[in-house]
């Protein structure tokens, strides 16, 4: 059985950094793309950052570039997203996920396994 499982969030101030952490199992995590998705309150879902398999292709939403960073350590089947200069605006539920192939795919097809969430809050 496939599950993702984040871990990571919390409370920051603006301008701080915070670390979330995807870890997979049930599946080899190399060979799927790894998304992170956000979801504000009273907003529409999100995705922030996608990594795809393979070449590891990346790409960010734009709201989003030059402070969140996605990598992956396949060895031990976890993505990550590191997120600095946090702003008010970033406070939402995290949340990872995972679809076949590369990012491109993700888009067409969907996702094939969410995980269950992590809260992040910007709060001065």
């Amino acid at each position: 059985q496939v599950q993702l499982a984040e871990s990571g969030g919390g409370t920051v101030q603006p301008g701080g950094s915070l670390r979330l952490s995807c870890a997979a199992s049930g599946y080899k995590q190399e060979y799927f793309a790894i998304a992170w998705f956000r979801q504000a309150p009273g907003k529409e879902r999100e995705q922030a950052a996608c990594i795809s398999f393979g070449d590891g292709s990346i790409k960010y939403a734009d709201s989003v570039k030059g402070r969140f960073t996605i990598s992956r350590d396949n060895a031990v089947s976890t993505a990550y997203l590191q997120m600095d200069d946090l702003k008010f605006e970033d406070t939402g539920v995290y949340t990872c996920a995972s679809a076949l192939g590369s990012c491109w795919s993700m888009g067409a097809y969907g996702v094939d396994d969410w995980g269950t969430g992590t809260q992040v809050t910007v709060s001065s």
